[in-house]
């Protein structure tokens, strides 16, 4: 299997009433950066077939818009384990679930999904990696141990698309 986790995109400030921060939809940037991200899982030719959530409003949305872009018409699963108080023996079980999938896309949170992404690839958690909003890692489960392949956050699928519409010859003087 190949995983892909993702950070839930923007989706503004912290509210204080965890039942009404459970609902906390995408703000505008968020969405942009969905669909920034959805257009960099395509140019790298990635394909789930199957993408699963944190039951939160803002994880949620995140997943739809980037499978709508993808292409991805089924529906997207929810996971408790994806959630913000979900834990790693729950996020292996859900693993466990769909590991005759070959490419999931999993949206969650932080700061328990970076420490996921740490234990996948360390076994011990030993690794402390940053996803900021939006950011994909792609991991490779099907390595032992399982092998990151690589993250990228907004910022650089920015970066990236901003440099490509350069010309990449650089300019010389004509004499």
């Amino acid at each position: 299997m190949i995983l892909y986790l993702m950070r839930h995109a923007n989706a503004g400030l912290i509210r204080d009433n965890p039942a009404l921060d459970a609902k906390r939809s995408l703000i505008k940037e968020g969405k942009e950066q969905c669909m920034l991200m959805a257009r960099m899982l395509g140019s790298l030719k990635v394909q789930v077939d199957l993408i699963v959530s944190s039951p939160l409003k803002r994880a949620l949305q995140t997943a739809q818009f980037v499978g709508t872009e993808l292409g991805y018409d089924a529906k997207v699963e929810i996971s408790p384990s994806l959630g913000p108080d979900g834990d790693y023996s729950d996020f292996q079980n859900m693993l466990a679930k769909y590991s005759n999938r070959e490419g999931v896309l999993a949206v969650g949170h932080n700061p328990n999904l970076f420490q996921f992404l740490g234990r996948l690839i360390t076994g011990n958690g030993g690794a402390a990696i940053r996803m900021r909003k939006g950011s994909i890692a792609r991991v490779d489960l099907d390595r032992h141990p399982p092998r990151l392949q690589w993250l990228i956050d907004p910022r650089m699928a920015r970066s990236l698309y901003a440099s490509v519409a350069k010309s990449s010859r650089p300019k010389t003087s004509r004499k």
